[in-house]
């Protein structure tokens, strides 16, 4: 099976959207190539290429740029053009899967996350660009939330702004760096526990600090971008092994990106 063939394939379970103007594109490689090994990854980093080219990969999707900006747009930057040589030499094509999941119903990226989180509550698919509500079977308190996803995902630190020892019988999810749509939710009367990937401490972790010294049961936990998209990227090699047997498919982890003291 061919590589572009892979990934049409996985495009076609998607909503209907105007992706027109999609990221979803190849990014190098050869989109002809004949692939027999695919590897899966939320940043596809030296390590992750280099280990991925070592397992015999020929394609790797990726969930987000693999040339430090958004389109991937090819520049004359020297590091830019140091890893374009490195994925050149192996030989292995690089496709980006980042609208289409997050367009598809339910959300690939967020049913990932929810899978291995596996907090005891019932689900509401908002429909909007990955905001997910859960209704907890039990109060919890941001603190309990953060440690149990510490547990279930294996992150080394959640950041928790605002009220952190209040019990909550709500939970959103907002995945990745939608920094909008995090300000939106956490304005919402009814919004208790906002879940994010990436923030904006000066305007949204200061929103959810002055709600909480204004008395309101409101919390923000920051997880980190790859904390909380990486299952998704799991789930998406799940969905290329359940439909091509004959495929092998792995996920490889990049790692958070950051490293801690202790």
């Amino acid at each position: 099976m061919k590589a572009f063939e892979i990934m049409e394939e996985l495009f076609s379970l998607t909503s209907p959207h105007d992706y027109s103007k999609t990221c979803d594109t190849c990014k190098s490689g050869d989109p002809e190539r004949e692939v027999t090994r695919v590897a899966t990854c939320m940043f596809a980093t030296p390590a992750v290429i280099r280990a991925a080219a070592e397992w015999g990969a020929q394609l790797i999707i990726t969930h987000e740029p693999t040339y430090y900006n958004h389109m991937d747009l090819e520049t004359d930057e020297a590091q830019a053009c140091e890893k374009r040589r490195l994925v050149a030499d192996t030989g292995i094509v690089i496709w980006r899967y980042h609208d289409h999941p997050h367009f598809t119903k339910p959300d690939v990226i967020v049913d990932g996350l929810l899978k291995k989180m596996q907090l005891p509550a019932d689900i509401e698919w908002v429909g909007e660009l990955t905001l997910t509500r859960l209704r907890l079977h039990r109060p919890m308190t941001p603190v309990e939330v953060a440690r149990h996803i510490e547990e279930h995902l294996g992150l080394k630190h959640i950041r928790i702004c605002g009220a952190r020892d209040a019990a909550c019988n709500r939970v959103s999810i907002t995945v990745g760096a939608i920094g909008n749509l995090v300000m939106q939710e956490l304005c919402e009367a009814e919004s208790e526990i906002v879940l994010a990937g990436e923030t904006c401490e000066w305007a949204m972790c200061e929103y959810a600090r002055d709600a909480a010294e204004l008395g309101k049961k409101k919390a923000l936990l920051v997880l980190g971008h790859v904390g909380s998209e990486r299952d998704g990227m799991v789930r998406t090699a799940e969905l290329v092994q359940e439909r091509h047997p004959e495929i092998e498919c792995r996920y490889f982890e990049c790692g958070e990106v950051y490293t801690y003291t202790d």
